[in-house]
């Protein structure tokens, strides 16, 4: 399986960006998803999960309220709608594929990996 995420760009504090993941093949429409984010000098965080049918949503807390995770049920493609962009959300974000229905909030719940689109958002 492929990922290919996209969507990031600089922005301005207070700016929205919508980030898209897509795989390359059906094996995720069974899989919950995620998104992870890296900072310069940090190590990876978790951001949000997303179950196979898209009922049950899961994020960390700092980005509750300003952040929505979706897919597309039975599609391969998932989303991140980021609003209220604070310079500490600077970060690459990676779109990953859980080992099971329902997505975790660690690393190793995940079995493929996209590259990672760069957010940048300057104050």
């Amino acid at each position: 399986v492929q990922l290919q995420a996209s969507g990031g760009g600089l922005v301005q504090a207070g700016d929205s960006l919508r980030l898209s993941c897509a795989a390359s093949r059906r094996t995720s429409s069974n899989n919950g998803m995620g998104w992870f984010r890296q900072a310069p000098g940090k190590e990876r965080e978790f951001v949000a999960a997303i179950s196979w049918n898209g009922y049950d949503t899961y994020y960390a807390d700092f980005v509750k309220g300003r952040f929505t995770i979706s897919r597309e049920y039975g599609a391969n493609t998932m989303f991140l709608q980021m609003n209220s962009l604070e310079p500490e959300d600077t970060a690459v974000y990676l779109c990953a594929v859980a080992r099971r229905a329902v997505a975790g909030t660690g690393a190793d719940d995940y079995a493929y990996w996209g590259q990672g689109t760069r957010v940048t958002v300057s104050s």
